[in-house]
């Protein structure tokens, strides 16, 4: 996720330059076509402001659901964060008559924490419709790429004892069953009289929201913005952009004060807005996969660690992930 003020337009041409470089290249080669072969086939510009017009609410469709996308994924981790602190803070009050032991309390909340760098890990995983990019690539996150690489097994291992995660790691879907774990531990210490009946189903609300944020995490990460929108509005987009200039052409030949040469730099300059907007939405589709502008859950599953590790007074706490070049992962 970007957390400047602004993207630099410079950055804005960077990411977008293959685009604007195929868009001047495309209207050149029609204006030479035209210049050597005095063909007019050039196309009155009304019929194609209409299909403009079509064009520009599709794509505004499009970009509305895809950030919708985002932003709802953002909201699923905002809530794990407060359910995270919740879990933990009940499971701190426990009273000590409850004979409850520091170490279990420690044992429960670590686990808690190996559950949400499993999501984290489960939500990075590439899809087919996912973009996918090699994590090399992300030049301007190096932290992040050096976690990326490592997988979920190092980093939950010194939250969880040797025999639970050889357990886990027979597992499809290792969040949910760390998730039961912990349901059925709670189980335990309400049998053996050490959890009220209240504090029990109390706790075992908060793993029932857990599991929820979790199924809507894996709704969004497993089910993708529908191939048929996003398809047909990059087809549209294609089509209008193709006879952009030959619309642009038709203004500027009967110009007394602009020649019909201008039409390259007004046509590459409206073709490479068009399919930047597209670009935009096509990336916000996704808000789990690893890109500059995804939901940076990566960060978040870092902040909930160092709260939880500084509620139980641990000392080996991890930093919080910097942001750099502008980017938090």
């Amino acid at each position: 996720m970007y957390v400047n003020r602004h993207y630099h337009i410079w950055s804005t041409v960077r990411w977008s330059r293959k685009i604007l470089l195929n868009a001047f290249l495309y209207s050149a080669a029609v204006i030479l076509i035209y210049e050597f072969t005095q063909i007019p086939f050039y196309l009155p510009w009304q019929p194609l402001s209409v299909i403009g017009i079509a064009v520009a609410f599709y794509l505004g469709f499009k970009n509305n659901s895809s950030y919708d996308r985002t932003w709802e994924a953002r909201k699923i981790w905002g809530a794990i964060i407060n359910e995270s602190r919740s879990f933990a803070t009940g499971i701190l009050s426990l009273p000590l008559s409850a004979d409850v032991s520091s170490e279990k309390k420690r044992e429960l909340i670590y686990r808690h924490l190996a559950w949400v760098i499993a999501l984290k890990h489960m939500m990075r995983k590439g899809k087919t419709w996912e973009h996918n990019g090699a994590i090399e690539k992300l030049v301007f996150t190096p932290h992040f790429r050096e976690e990326a690489t490592q997988g979920v097994i190092p980093e939950i291992t010194k939250y969880l004892n040797a025999e639970e995660l050889k357990s886990l790691q027979q597992t499809s879907n290792l969040a949910s069953q760390l998730l039961k774990n912990q349901s059925l531990e709670l189980n335990t210490l309400e049998e053996a009289g050490k959890l009220s009946e209240f504090k029990h189903i109390w706790l075992h609300e908060l793993i029932s929201r857990l599991y929820t944020n979790q199924g809507m995490s894996e709704r969004i990460k497993n089910f993708p913005f529908p191939r048929q929108y996003a398809s047909t509005g990059l087809f549209i987009n294609y089509i209008f952009c193709a006879l952009i200039p030959f619309g642009l052409l038709d203004i500027f030949v009967e110009s007394e004060n602009l020649h019909y040469w201008t039409t390259i730099p007004f046509s590459g300059i409206i073709i490479w807005i068009f399919f930047l907007v597209d670009r935009i939405g096509d990336y916000s589709e996704n808000p789990f996969e690893s890109a500059y502008n995804d939901v940076p859950i990566s960060s978040i599953t870092r902040a909930i660690e160092i709260d939880l590790l500084e509620m139980i007074g641990d000392k080996n706490i991890p930093e919080p992930y910097p942001v750099e070049n502008g980017f938090l992962m």
